[in-house]
């Protein structure tokens, strides 16, 4: 006769036995988790932090030679050995500023329209069309400026040179189209689906209560999208708008195939120029000097600085939009 074999429970020690060590094995697992995130995060800091010390040492000839007045110096003459940022960073500022007042409006129309307006037939389409745009290199964008754009807006150039020419931003000559205008243009088109895509999200984390209170207060589709929705997400309009403004000053070989890389300062929007990032791409493979090749360093470090700055007014901006919408709702 078989006898049953009997299961004696465990006792209630080796129970919290098995429990302490079930836990010891999660909070070693969570400590091996949190070091090798935290050694992630140290990674991309020291990356940073690597940048500008190589950036710092490369570029310190240069730095030694000139000082501060290689910022507010014109000169780019590499016979002699004198070398300035100033028409380099005049130029990014101008291109990046002609870009943004054409794609903000277009960006965030367009965002608008994807996420508040358009039939759910279209939305996810366009929105694609959007993105795919934004994937395109910025060479075939070049490309298609240079062979395409250029001699097109060389003829509205001309008549505005000749018809408008007293206005100092119109004043000629003109140069076959390759102008301030014509980068401006481009990066403006790069950077229209960077905006459009962060101002969509933005426009669509509004919740929805907030946009049926205005409705059910009587408010038109319009004014609720004009007081409501954008009030709402100004800080996420503002950081896409950021983002593209980074692209735009940071862009290299679209720009300098249609600016015409003449280094000199002038308001005239239809006329040839530079900017840091075109200045660099055009002389940095002839750089044979050491002054100069470090001059073009400098000129790299210059454009990290404004980029830099820029991103730090914008987060200030946004944080004091949070605090002022945070203060409103309390």
């Amino acid at each position: 006769m078989a006898h049953d074999r009997i299961i004696q429970p465990k006792s209630r020690s080796s129970r919290n036995w098995s429990i302490d060590r079930l836990l010891s094995r999660v909070r070693f697992g969570d400590r091996v988790f949190s070091n090798i995130t935290l050694v992630f995060a140290l990674l991309v800091v020291a990356t940073l932090v690597g940048m500008i010390v190589i950036l710092n040492i490369d570029a310190m000839p240069s730095i030694r030679k000139f000082g501060g007045s290689f910022l507010g110096s014109t000169a780019w003459n590499a016979v002699s050995g004198n070398f300035g940022a100033l028409p380099a960073m005049f130029g990014t500022l101008l291109t990046s500023f002609i870009a943004l007042v054409i794609a903000v409006p277009i960006s965030i129309g367009a965002a608008v329209f994807l996420a508040e307006l358009a039939p759910p037939w279209i939305r996810g389409p366009a929105s694609f069309l959007v993105e795919m745009l934004a994937a395109i290199p910025s060479v075939i964008i070049g490309l298609w400026g240079l062979i395409v754009m250029v001699p097109y807006l060389a003829v509205p150039e001309k008549w505005l040179a000749r018809n408008v020419g007293f206005v100092p931003f119109f004043r000629g000559p003109v140069f076959g189209g390759v102008s301030f205008l014509a980068a401006g243009i481009i990066l403006a088109i790069m950077i229209v689906p960077i905006i459009a895509a962060v101002s969509r999200d933005a426009i669509r984390s509004v919740p929805q209560s907030q946009k049926e209170a205005m409705l059910a207060l009587g408010a038109t589709r319009w004014e609720t999208i004009r007081k409501a929705v954008i009030p709402y997400c100004r800080s996420g309009l503002i950081g896409g708008t950021i983002l593209g403004l980074g692209r735009a000053m940071g862009e290299t070989m679209a720009v300098t195939m249609v600016i015409g890389n003449k280094y000199w300062i002038t308001p005239s929007l239809v006329s040839p120029g530079t900017t840091v990032a075109s200045k660099i791409a055009a002389e940095f493979a002839e750089a044979d000097t050491a002054l100069l090749l470090s001059s073009l360093v400098e000129l790299a470090l210059v454009l990290f600085g404004v980029t830099l700055v820029v991103n730090v007014i914008a987060r200030v901006l946004v944080w004091r939009l949070t605090a002022v919408k945070a203060e409103g709702a309390g």
